[in-house]
């Protein structure tokens, strides 16, 4: 519960918390746009460079498991301004590496010093507001968590650009130090408490589970999936791990977490979600980059600027959600952002080589306000039910459901990427022989195959067209994903009636 000094000091405690939020977020996505420059800078392959992005997320999820307990053991405060200064420090360390290994090292100690920042700032906000505020207070906190991954690319491009891609690390000094002074300044830190035992065997389960199946879907394309023995090894791992943590969570009388988590109906369905939300999100972040980039020879902040009305879209729907609710209830808002959030991406399953930035925009800004009405909603849902003592649980769970949603995601679906496209490319080239003359016929001169430039020329032709094929594929694909997820809206329950929750000074 908070203390009078920090009702008292509402206003800059919540600034704060979202500031260090946003900070959090936006490094999820902001690299994406530089990711060409950096591969360039470092000489890394396609698959290599993607564990700039994945290596941050991965120790995030392993990590926050871990907060709650820290929280408790530490104080809040304390721990959220170790959070807050390490990631800092962090950032700027990986803004001055020079080689891949180092970039990868030090975005590890960027998700390990940055994983209580989530889950600790959103159940600080909940304890700083009444629940009868809690769809405007959640809608603030979603806020952060959804326009920092869309703002992310757009400020990530303009600083490439502007200056070079070292600065989209640089960029977290000024925010980790308006975060760090409002915490120190306006929280108050006597929140310490004695952890309960900690649980060493589901811990350790948990982050069996994360990490064998990470590297199972980061390495699967490069194996070729299920044909390897070690893919086969890493998914065995996997599920001992998940299915080791679910049984001592259960059972046992002092669980890393508490079962009756797994036992509100509400919770598990919500964090369903919100691993499905991760995967739209972040990884949907993690493809259009490059696909404007490398395909459309968009510069980093053309590619930036075109995904500007995802975050308009965004800020509009955190700006009337809220009053949705009570109008409309919490269900009705989540199919109603399912349905922007289809429509977003059957629109992006359509787009071609020939088109402007137009379709580009318009999807992203339904697509921004599709997720908006999404996470609101969930969050409301998420909490409706779960008693108050859970709620930083209830939050770390929840974080570690979108962080392993938006890091496979991003693996998963830039190995279909490569897999579909490959298949388009060896389609296409079926249908082009060099000998016949009706296709040197159709073809412009300077695509001519009997010709060492022309079929060069020819090739790379075909690698776009089958690129752009993968692309359509992959957004379809998750057009359809989103159709299957609406049956799970039916095990949703709303609360039965507005419920008050008293906030206690010490």
């Amino acid at each position: 519960m908070a203390s009078a000094k920090d009702i008292a000091n509402r206003i800059p405690i919540s600034i704060a918390l979202v500031l260090a939020t946003v900070m959090n977020t936006i490094d999820t996505t902001i690299a994406n746009v530089a990711l060409p420059h950096i591969q360039g800078s470092v000489s890394a392959t396609q698959n290599e460079i993607v564990w700039v992005l994945t290596s941050y997320i991965v120790a995030t999820a392993i990590m926050t498991p871990l907060s709650g307990w820290l929280a408790l053991r530490i104080g809040r405060k304390r721990l959220l301004l170790f959070s807050i200064g390490g990631f800092t420090v962090a950032s700027m360390l990986c803004g001055a590496a020079q080689t891949l290994p180092e970039i990868v090292i030090f975005r590890l100690v960027q998700g390990l010093a940055g994983a209580s920042l989530m889950p600790l700032s959103q159940t600080s906000l909940l304890d700083l507001y009444p629940r009868k505020y809690l769809p405007q207070v959640m809608s603030v906190w979603s806020a952060a968590v959804v326009l920092g991954p869309i703002v992310g690319p757009t400020l990530g491009g303009w600083l490439t650009e502007q200056f070079s891609w070292r600065w989209v690390f640089y960029i977290n000094l000024p925010l980790g130090i308006l975060a760090f002074l409002g915490l120190y300044l306006g929280m108050d830190g006597k929140d310490a408490e004695r952890p309960r035992p900690f649980d060493f065997l589901g811990f350790g389960a948990l982050v069996l589970f994360i990490g064998a199946f990470q590297m199972m879907v980061d390495r699967g394309q490069e194996r070729d999936w299920f044909y390897s023995h070690e893919i086969w090894a890493e998914a065995a791992l996997a599920a001992s791990g998940l299915y080791v943590f679910i049984i001592r969570s259960m059972t046992t009388r002092h669980p890393f977490f508490s079962g009756e988590l797994l036992r509100d109906r509400n919770f598990v369905t919500t964090t369903c979600f919100t691993f499905f939300s991760g995967v739209l999100l972040f990884a949907t972040s993690a493809l259009l980059p490059s696909f404007m980039q490398n395909l459309l020879g968009y510069s980093a902040l053309q590619s930036g600027v075109a995904s500007m009305p995802r975050g308009a879209g965004a800020f509009i729907a955190f700006l009337v959600v809220p009053s949705f609710i009570p109008l409309f209830g919490s269900r009705p808002v989540l199919l109603f952002g399912l349905g922007l959030t289809f429509l977003s991406l059957w629109q992006m399953a359509h787009f071609d080589l020939a088109m402007t930035s137009g379709p580009i925009m318009l999807s992203g800004l339904i697509q921004g306000l599709g997720m908006g009405f999404l996470f609101t909603p969930l969050q409301v849902f998420t909490f409706a039910t779960l008693k108050p003592a859970l709620r930083t649980e209830g939050t770390i769970v929840a974080n570690i459901s979108r962080n392993i949603g938006s890091s496979a995601g991003i693996s998963v679906l830039q190995a279909l990427l490569i897999r579909k496209s490959s298949a388009a490319h060896a389609a296409l080239a079926a249908h082009l022989s060099v000998s016949d003359p009706v296709v040197r016929w159709a073809l412009p001169p300077f695509m001519n195959p009997q010709t060492p430039v022309g079929l060069r020329a020819l090739e790379i032709e075909v690698s776009r067209q089958s690129a752009m094929i993968g692309y359509d594929v992959i957004f379809g694909g998750l057009a359809i994903a989103t159709l299957l997820a609406v049956p799970a809206l039916m095990f949703l329950k709303p609360p039965r009636g507005p419920v008050e929750i008293e906030i206690v000074a010490d």
